[in-house]
């Protein structure tokens, strides 16, 4: 088991390999399993005869988990896209594309200057 995480580069690899315990071990190390969990990428695979019967991950791991699996169902594509994006870039097809960070500068900038415009409407026709 493992996750996908964007980082800029197509995927990183972010989660650990398991870590095995019948299920009679970890009663015995619940406490330490709960703490373990909680270290980013860690999980748990509790065995029963054997045979993998459960798993305990953090509850934000799991949450961050449902959430992956809630964007690829409504963008099936997108690990394509992105892909598809990094080679054009690579190559140079695409070279000038916008940052968050531009975007949002760009939005405030825009919504200010609205902003001032409107301020300076009101005061002409409240004389």
């Amino acid at each position: 088991m493992y996750a996908i995480m964007y980082t800029g580069e197509l995927t990183t690899i972010c989660m650990k390999p398991s870590k095995f315990f019948s299920i009679t071990e970890a009663r015995k190390n619940i406490f330490k399993i709960a703490n373990e969990v909680q270290k980013s990428g860690h999980y748990y695979t509790l065995t029963e005869n054997g045979r993998p019967k459960v798993v305990l991950m953090s509850a934000d791991g799991f949450e961050s988990w449902q959430e992956t699996l809630e964007v690829m169902s409504e963008m099936p594509d997108l690990m394509d896209d992105i892909r598809r994006f990094e080679e054009d870039k690579r190559t140079g097809k695409v070279n000038d594309y916008i940052t968050l960070e531009e975007l949002t500068a760009e939005i405030l900038k825009k919504e200010n200057e609205l902003s001032s415009n409107n301020r300076r409407g009101s005061k002409k026709a409240n004389p």
